[in-house]
């Protein structure tokens, strides 16, 4: 079992304050090894213990949460998007600046977060299982945000700790694109996921 965030490995509001800018800092390098940009308008951010703690600590810090029962609301609502050994958590997000063009694209890409997979060098292609605690798209529209799981199998994990590369793309009939290839140190971090 991977690593969960628990109250333990959380820092008290005062010590975080005084923590939190070395603190970011680690988290924003963290984040961009983690990111893989599927074009202009596709961003994946394959998630960790590390982000999801960070995450709620900034939750604890902006909603000035310090009783037990908030804190384990956050945990109950973050640690399901830390990875369990055998799979990637991921937050995909569909990002247009322009408020009228972003209303149309999300009307067109209906179930893109059904077509987004990964492909490990020599294996099936896997595609995401989305949205688990709760729908996100609707019969008009697809969301902005939408959460993705990828399921592996043992053999593909076998393979990339092996230094088998991997593709990630969507093929949803709207937005074809894909990576052949993620950069070294992306799939390093994205290996550190996965356990035997």
């Amino acid at each position: 079992m991977m690593t969960k965030i628990t109250p333990e490995s959380l820092l008290s509001l005062e010590a975080y304050h005084k923590a939190r800018p070395q603190i970011r800092e680690r988290i924003i390098a963290l984040r961009k090894r983690r990111t893989v940009h599927l074009g202009e308008h596709l961003t994946l951010i394959f998630e960790d213990e590390e982000l999801m703690r960070y995450q709620v600590q900034e939750m604890l810090r902006v909603e000035r949460i310090f009783e037990e029962e908030g804190i384990q609301a956050e945990l109950d609502a973050y640690n399901p998007l830390v990875p369990d050994g055998s799979n990637f958590k991921v937050t995909m997000m569909l990002e247009y600046t322009n408020e009228a063009e972003r209303r149309r694209a999300l009307a067109r890409m209906r179930g893109i977060e059904q077509r987004v997979f990964i492909e490990v060098e020599g294996q099936p292609r896997v595609y995401a299982i989305a949205d688990e605690d709760l729908e996100r798209t609707t019969d008009d529209k697809t969301a902005a945000v939408h959460f993705l799981r990828f399921e592996l199998t043992p053999g593909m994990r076998s393979s990339l700790k092996a230094g088998a590369q991997m593709k990630v793309g969507c093929d949803h009939k709207e937005y074809p694109i894909h990576v052949d290839g993620l950069p070294t140190e992306t799939l390093a971090e994205l290996i550190t996921d996965l356990r035997d």
